[in-house]
């Protein structure tokens, strides 16, 4: 087939490679390709892409869902100066990636987002401390003929450590800008900015064919000839060399697409297992890193030793379990439960809950609207108890607003100091007992802040089991910051015996539906491969434009929810359904032990987490109602246990799909009520907290 194609047989090696150059550089695209009118940020995670994006971008952000995915790409407009005109030129940031072929669903939506458009311009960012590993991406991306810019960020710290490069030599051997920057002080960026304007306000150039091996172009020329026979096609705008070699790595969806049969796939690699026994994506590996090497000789310096000997040593303390384990608790404790939890979620919501909204606001709503006397239906809808305006409003800005803010102000500064990766790496072990990855660490304590939040960052997990799980994990046995908080005071009064037996249980619970989750659930065990980036000082200025850039999608994100929310309860009220599911409820309070006025607790924590733990707080103070020790204790482990809030309810149907969220809505609570009655027998029994 390949004879007939090229006419192989009998020509010099010369000739065969320009045959296959010519074949394996065609691209498929919907139409000719056009100067760039938009940049694309590529790079590996952890090299700070988001944070040059964010210095290009200031504040026009926005972050949507890649189409048929649950990743979030974010979006942005830049200020570029184009043939001596500033424009706003689009600015996306995808996920990180490692190589184009994808080992997760982020990394795909990555290599996709890279190829779906014809007029972009890539800006690719390394870490330039990791240059050498990093570097073969580049070169891989050059074969696509897209316009190129490499960003070598974190200049500052690579110089300190005694780093040195001729980023002016690299300029000349790669062919495409290299600039030297630091998205943490903001070095570069203007003359990145001016390069941006001249590779949008040129020509795009030819595709860059590398040296591959002889038995490589056969194989892939051979795919691209079975491909036309077949009457395949290629993703857009990918070059035909680059799509054939991801199918020799392994890229099942490209060889669908291409329609490469099973027979063919093997006789292409057959001729490349002539080289070498290893696997196809090993031997692409070694080839692109000896070229990367082969474009850095002579141009870099690396340090003779690490200048930075207390990083080094903090770094090594967060990944030992011995004091790993410790800081993390204290890390919880301190910025988590104590800044965002008692601080933002106590102090601050309470004095906009009560003094502004319920002393000033909402009056003022419910003196306006009743002025003008509408229908009683109307009345309620806009300032009754479930009201839009003094409900819906007053939970998203009086409560949600401020523990965002002061969750994601904590969120930056732990992750700019480089901790989340160590975090990861120190827990991967014990996470793999339980079907998950290290990397699934940071929605698990993303969760102690605000649950609804930690399942939106489950997308960052590698397969759909993991972010099922991880999912369910989150909404059983991860308190929310307000919730726990709140929990914490009705058990201090019991003695630090009942608050250890509370966190014994959810651990428990934990690591026993993790492990039986792991066994049931079908798919893949989790892998785990995270970059470690160098500990730093956040910086205010950074921690800041985070900080408000995530508060302010997130605030557009949840609002809506609370509007639903709010009008969900309001035809309840009116028709009557609250008052049926409070008795309804009933037979339950008996199991559990309760009194029947418990049953609001567990309905309007369904709205909100820590307003079923306050209605439960509230109770207990009660001298008509009068809970005992026992009954507090399994009321709280229930709670906590009972479905998630109507805000992470939504979201886990958003982000998992209907059947998966009805799913665990109703295992959640069916296990709730029975843990929480199986607990009652047992204190029942031994007389524990009589």
């Amino acid at each position: 087939m390949l004879n007939e194609h090229l006419h192989i047989a009998g020509r010099p090696p010369e000739a065969l490679e320009s045959a296959a150059v010519s074949a394996i550089s065609t691209r498929h695209t919907k139409g000719a390709q056009s100067k760039p009118g938009s940049i694309l940020l590529v790079g590996a995670p952890n090299v700070g892409k988001s944070s040059i994006f964010n210095r290009l971008s200031g504040s026009y952000v926005t972050v949507s869902n890649y189409p048929g995915t649950s990743v979030g790409v974010a979006h942005g407009k830049a200020n570029i100066e184009v043939h001596g005109k500033s424009v706003k030129v689009p600015i996306h940031d995808p996920p990180g990636l490692y190589s184009l072929l994808p080992m997760s669903e982020e990394e795909r939506v990555a290599r996709d987002a890279i190829f779906a458009g014809q007029d972009a311009c890539i800006l690719m960012v390394i870490d330039v401390k990791n240059l050498a590993r990093q570097l073969p991406l580049c070169l891989r991306l050059q074969e696509s003929g897209l316009p190129m810019l490499l960003a070598l960020n974190m200049m500052d710290e690579a110089r300190h450590q005694g780093f040195r490069i001729d980023t002016e030599g690299l300029r000349q051997r790669l062919g495409i800008p290299v600039i030297a920057v630091s998205a943490l002080t903001g070095e570069g960026i203007e003359t990145l900015r001016a390069e941006l304007g001249e590779v949008l306000g040129g020509e795009t150039p030819p595709p860059t064919q590398l040296p591959w091996d002889r038995a490589v172009l056969e194989a892939q020329s051979l795919l691209i000839h079975a491909s036309e026979e077949m009457g395949g096609s290629l993703p857009d705008n990918m070059v035909a060399g680059i799509a054939a070699e991801l199918v020799l790595e392994g890229d099942s969806q490209i060889a669908l697409q291409m329609r490469i049969q099973d027979g063919v796939l093997e006789e292409a690699r057959d001729k490349i297992r002539a080289l070498s026994d290893k696997p196809v994506s090993y031997h692409a590996s070694i080839f692109l890193r000896s070229k990367a090497d082969e474009k850095l000789a002579g141009l870099v310096e690396l340090p003779q030793a690490s200048v930075n000997r207390t990083a080094e040593r903090i770094s090594r303390l967060l990944i030992s379990p011995w004091t790993g384990v410790p800081i993390l608790f204290a890390v919880l404790y301190l910025a988590f439960y104590e800044f965002v939890g008692v601080f933002g979620a106590g102090t601050v919501v309470g004095w906009l809950e009560e003094d502004l909204f319920g002393g000033i606001i909402n009056p003022f709503f419910e003196r306006t609207i009743n002025a003008l006397d509408p229908y009683e239906w109307v009345r309620k809808l806009l300032v009754g108890d479930y009201g839009i305006l003094t409900l819906a409003i007053t939970y998203a800005i009086a409560l949600v607003l401020p523990v965002v803010f002061f969750f994601f102000l904590v969120f930056s500064v732990v992750e700019d100091s480089g901790y989340f990766p160590r975090l990861a790496l120190l827990v991967d072990r014990l996470f793999k007992k339980i079907g998950l990855n290290g990397r699934a660490v940071i929605p698990m304590v993303l969760g102690f802040g605000c649950d609804t939040m930690a399942t939106i960052t489950t997308r960052t997990l590698e397969t759909k089991r993991e972010r099922i799980l991880a999912t369910l994990l989150l909404s059983l046995a991860i308190p929310c910051s307000a919730q726990l908080g709140l929990i914490m005071g009705l058990l201090g009064g019991l003695g630090f015996g009942v608050w250890l037996g509370y966190i014994g249980i959810l651990l428990g619970i934990f690591i026993l539906v993790g492990y039986l989750g792991s066994l049931f659930l079908p798919g893949e065990s989790p892998s785990f491969h995270m970059e470690l980036p160098p500990m730093r000082m956040p910086r205010l200025g950074n921690v800041l434009s985070k900080s408000f850039s995530r508060m302010r999608w997130y605030f557009l994100e949840v609002m809506p929810l609370f509007i639903y929310a709010s009008l969900i309860l309001w035809a309840l009220d009116l028709s009557g359904g609250l008052l049926i599911l409070q008795n309804g409820m009933m037979p339950l309070m008996t199991w559990l032990g309760l009194p029947v006025e418990a049953a609001e607790s567990f309905l309007i924590g369904f709205f909100r987490r820590d307003f079923g733990a306050a209605g439960l707080f509230k109770l207990a103070l009660d001298d008509e109602v009068d809970l005992r020790p026992k009954q507090v204790f399994v009321a709280a482990v229930t709670l906590t246990l009972f479905v998630p809030c109507i805000a992470q309810a939504m979201v886990m149907w958003k982000e998992r799909g209907p059947k998966v969220a009805v799913a665990q809505i109703v295992f959640i609570t069916v296990f709730a009520f029975t843990v929480g009655g199986l607990l009652n027998l047992f204190l029942n029994q031994t007389g524990w907290l009589a």
